[in-house]
């Protein structure tokens, strides 16, 4: 019997999502698109999940990007809809109520590179590279474009997806695409270093705060500072809020609610 293309492995509050194709690079299928879909959506609804790391089989390629050889599909409008489907994977991922760290295991390529830019915060081995190489093949990288402008601004976006050279770990971090860069036998331990301390955290404050940073992303200054003052507001009034500000004051830890 053929293994899942998403296996999902949760323990001590974190739930661990790996693209289970490593033969293919870890290239997303259609079944890769919605596995993780249908992972996130069930993470999401498990009280013992806390946070989310996003991964890839094996040890040399996170992932490739979009399967090409699967690209006829049935038809143009099926094609679309499959494409416009990672699209909402994308968005999904990014508004998550639970934090999602990616462990880039290795190469981050297309549409695979997407998904880094999705996850709230990404640990990459040192010997993985990043890129979109789709130029080359006479493709552009429509979708992830839009998480690519908002992470590096216009002028490394365009050197990004016009030339379809590769950037190193470093120079990804450098460029703001990763938070971490680690020799390989310490990838593990880093990912579960911040995905614990994101697992500690308030999840309904998290969850707050999360959505109102992806919203005000794309306001201008003043209606995003306005914005922002009317979800401190509601942060205020969460049960966490007052637990948080009282174990200051007694010099304790927070014992949070999640409300």
């Amino acid at each position: 019997m053929d293994e899942p293309e998403v296996l999902v492995e949760t323990q001590a509050g974190q739930a661990r999502l790996t693209i289970n194709r490593e033969a293919a690079r870890n290239a997303l299928s259609p079944g890769v698109v919605q596995g993780l879909l249908s992972a996130i959506d069930r993470c999401e609804a498990d009280p013992a999940v806390r946070a989310l790391v996003l991964t890839g089989a094996g040890s040399k390629v996170f992932c490739a990007g979009g399967d090409l050889g699967g690209m006829s599909g049935d038809g143009f409008l099926a094609g679309h809809d499959g494409r416009r489907l990672y699209g909402q994977l994308l968005l999904r991922l990014q508004g998550c109520k639970k934090p999602v760290v990616a462990r880039v295991n290795g190469h981050a390529l297309a549409g695979g590179l997407g998904l880094v830019l999705a996850c709230d915060l990404a640990v990459a081995v040192d010997g993985a590279g990043f890129g979109t190489p789709e130029i080359d093949r006479g493709l552009f990288p429509m979708m992830l474009m839009a998480l690519l402008q908002r992470h590096v601004g216009r002028k490394r976006a365009l050197e990004l997806i016009t030339l379809g050279q590769r950037l190193t770990a470093a120079e990804a971090m450098s460029w703001g695409l990763v938070n971490r860069v680690v020799a390989a036998a310490a990838l593990d331990e880093t990912v579960g270093q911040l995905a614990g301390a994101l697992a500690g955290k308030s999840q309904a404050i998290l969850a707050l705060g999360r959505r109102a940073f992806f919203m005000a992303e794309d306001l201008p200054l003043p209606q995003a500072v306005e914005a922002l003052a009317a979800q401190l507001s509601l942060n205020v009034l969460a049960e966490d809020a007052a637990e948080g500000v009282t174990a200051f004051l007694e010099k304790r830890s927070p014992a949070w609610k999640d409300r």
